[in-house]
């Protein structure tokens, strides 16, 4: 399948301008939630009161940290997905 089919395939089930929910993980001892959010400032930069939630494992070791923002393109969802990746406090994000 070619990239450009995959870009098509993604644009018929999404509708952007959407809410979406990105949701990523760390320890929870390093500020974990400060870590996550100013990596999605870089793409999102007016991310709304209440958009950030937050939960602890129960040995409270890890983090969970979800980000609902309003996602413009899947070009930007990439980019926000890339630099999660990236950065070496994230464990993982869906």
């Amino acid at each position: 399948m070619t990239e450009k089919n995959n870009d098509e395939q993604h644009n018929a089930l999404m509708d952007y301008p959407c809410e979406f929910t990105i949701k990523t993980m760390g320890y929870a001892h390093i500020e974990f939630d400060a870590i996550a959010v100013s990596i999605i400032r870089r793409h999102v930069p007016d991310i709304n009161e209440g958009a950030v939630k937050t939960k602890l494992s129960k040995t409270n070791k890890y983090i969970s940290v979800s980000i609902t923002i309003t996602a413009q393109n899947k070009q930007q969802m990439d980019a926000i997905y890339q630099d999660l990746t990236d950065n070496e406090h994230v464990l993982m994000s869906l």
